[in-house]
């Protein structure tokens, strides 16, 4: 795989529901019945979105007194844009879409800056070129990725009409059509690359990275992000829940192991896979999980949206990020918490089997 990078952020390829659905008890009544009140929480398939099962099976969300139900699921872009779950782990560019039509959602913490995606190809593909006119999962038209990293990088065209273009609902559904011969390659984030490794399916040809190394300039993937009637009639609930989100980032942190597991079972993948894939999200990647919300990530997105003109509308910062419950909610300094609990125990830098030994030796203790 080469290792330049040529690098974009993440524009989310669903089009998203744009219905609206409101929230169906009044404030007085929803403040009496948070104790009782279940959230709605939704992931999908993807390393980015560890901190959902964590939350729940590392027992953050019960220890916080809140009741939550995740849903993992491909569907999770356009319930949240419908305004069917109360929060949701989703692309950047899919939310940043819907907020002008209408969509009540908001961003309340980040969730994934920096990190890869990748171009997985069949073992039988010996020359990038041997793709172009096969069956794939994606649609490089309308995939920024397809057109400022994996076509360049690969030596191929961006161009949907060069190949026999496919959608799936998720990533694993796409991994699962690629396994058995149905596709020839598709586009994912972990663990799908690195299962198509270690299980001897196929092979990483192309991969991005959500920064710019010459400037060290910063985008988005995604976002933990919530419905804004959940925040207005639960706004106590709504707090919490970005603070369990920290605390879920924290635990894989400090915790690689039992997050591995975690996720291991979760995504049904080899632990030795979800050891790889929790390693590149905190070491070997760059401490790319992350609740920090500096702006400028977000800046530069829709700064890119509206270069490639992925969108009718681009929506203000303003109307994207809300930062007032990551400010409010107790969370701990992101880069306090690097500084003192990570980089003493697991620096930049630190080899796979160096990292996976002194995690092991951890969870010993």
């Amino acid at each position: 795989m080469s290792k330049s990078k040529k690098v974009k952020a993440l524009l989310l390829v669903t089009v998203l529901g744009t219905s609206v659905l409101t929230g169906c008890s009044s404030k007085k009544e929803a403040a009496k019945n948070d104790d009782d009140y279940a959230i709605t929480v939704g992931y999908y398939n993807c390393d980015h979105m560890t901190a959902a099962p964590v939350g729940v099976k590392a027992g953050i969300y019960e220890d916080l007194g809140l009741k939550v139900k995740t849903l993992g699921n491909g569907k999770v872009p356009e319930a949240m844009a419908a305004g069917q779950m109360d929060a949701g782990y989703i692309g950047t560019g899919g939310l940043a879409g819907a907020i002008p039509k209408g969509s009540p959602i908001v961003v309340a913490a980040n969730n994934h800056s920096g990190g890869s995606e990748y171009l997985i190809v069949s073992n039988d593909i010996k020359d990038p070129k041997d793709l172009i006119g096969q069956k794939i999962a994606g649609d490089p038209d309308n995939d920024t990725l397809w057109q400022t990293d994996y076509g360049p990088e690969a030596g191929i065209p961006a161009k949907s009409s060069e190949y026999d273009c496919v959608d799936m609902e998720s990533d694993k559904d796409a991994y699962l059509a690629f396994k058995t011969g149905k596709i020839k390659a598709f586009t994912s984030c972990d663990p799908w690359g690195s299962v198509a490794e270690f299980e001897g399916t196929g092979k990483i040809i192309a991969s991005t990275q959500y920064k710019e190394e010459s400037t060290g300039k910063q985008y988005n993937c995604c976002s933990f992000s919530l419905n804004k009637n959940f925040i207005k009639e639960h706004p106590e609930l709504a707090k919490k829940l970005v603070l369990a989100h920290t605390k879920s980032i924290e635990y894989i942190y400090t915790n690689p192991v039992k997050a591995a597991k975690i996720f291991a079972e979760d995504y049904n993948v080899e632990e030795e896979v979800a050891l790889m894939t929790i390693y590149k999200k905190t070491v070997g990647e760059g401490r790319t999980l992350t609740w920090k919300i500096t702006g400028d990530e977000y800046k530069n997105n829709l700064e890119m949206y509206k270069e490639y003109k992925k969108m009718d509308k681009v929506p203000t910062y303003d109307e994207v990020v809300d930062k007032s419950l990551i400010d409010s909610c107790g969370a701990d300094d992101f880069d306090t918490f690097i500084k003192e609990k990570v980089d003493p125990v697991f620096p930049k830098g630190m080899s796979y089997e160096e990292w996976k030994a002194k995690a092991m030796e951890m969870d010993e203790k």
